[in-house]
């Protein structure tokens, strides 16, 4: 099980890049003006040389410097006596995100995809229609997070389906070794109940079979029932859980 969830969690670095990343004795100190907290976070990828404390206590440093809260991402690869002592700190627990993982021999597309546009690129009204959807008005989320797309150094599926000339529906498929990940599933709220995420996620998974992919992944916030329950019709079922550890500025 662990291999599978170190492979889940290599295939999520390459996927989505940090606008910057620091390597710091075997931890990514990942940057990105607080748009998610995966890309801006530390990330445990190697063995430590240098104490605990003192790495910490550099990791604060380095984002009290960036005017970003301190944050650990704890996946089950993390040591629980870590987690423990973030916890002594005083850090909080946000955003628990399920990874769920599908084999795609069980999948059957579903017939209402013909809406569905698919890009190989990821194109800068994809990304402005993102953006729509999700509300993103922070001037400087939106004049860096479109290089952090176009840093994806993996082939990418971008989907959407157009209502009244506008994006009202969006999905992001990332192909990395024999899996394709799906991320940026958004639809907006008045075009809701209308099944444009499950055309958006079938039309997705059968290009990316088209292209060789045999597994899937996904990360879902827990909680969000609606999704769970969309990925679980699929056939998505979970594999693990992670969740961020976050102190505070103060």
């Amino acid at each position: 099980m662990n291999s599978d969830i170190k492979t889940i969690e290599d295939l999520s670095l390459n996927a989505w890049p940090s606008h910057q990343i620091q390597i710091y004795d075997g931890w990514l100190l990942r940057f990105s003006y607080f748009y998610t907290h995966r890309t801006n976070s530390v990330e445990q990828i190697g063995l430590s040389t240098i104490p605990i404390d003192d790495k910490i206590e550099y990791c604060e440093q380095v984002y009290r410097k960036w005017g970003t809260p301190s944050i650990f991402k704890i996946s089950p690869l993390v040591d629980r006596i870590f987690d423990r002592e973030l916890e002594r700190r005083g850090y909080t627990t946000e955003h628990t995100t399920d990874v769920m993982t599908l084999d795609l021999k069980q999948f059957s597309p579903c017939r209402n995809v013909s809406e569905v546009i698919l890009e190989q690129t990821i194109s800068p009204r994809w990304i402005s229609g993102l953006f729509e959807l999700k509300g993103t008005t922070n001037a400087t989320h939106r004049q860096i997070v479109p290089s952090m797309y176009r840093a994806i150094p993996k082939d990418t599926i971008a989907a959407s389906i157009i209502t009244d000339g506008k994006i009202a529906a969006t999905g992001l498929g990332i192909m990395d070794r024999e899996f394709i990940g799906l991320y940026a599933i958004h639809v907006h709220p008045a075009c809701r109940g209308r099944g444009y995420a499950r055309a958006i996620c079938s039309a997705i998974l059968h290009e990316g079979i088209k292209q060789g992919a045999s597994r899937s992944y996904l990360q879902v916030v827990s909680g969000n029932k609606p999704a769970e329950m969309l990925y679980r019709s699929f056939g998505y079922e979970p594999l693990y859980t992670y969740w961020f550890r976050i102190l505070p500025l103060h």
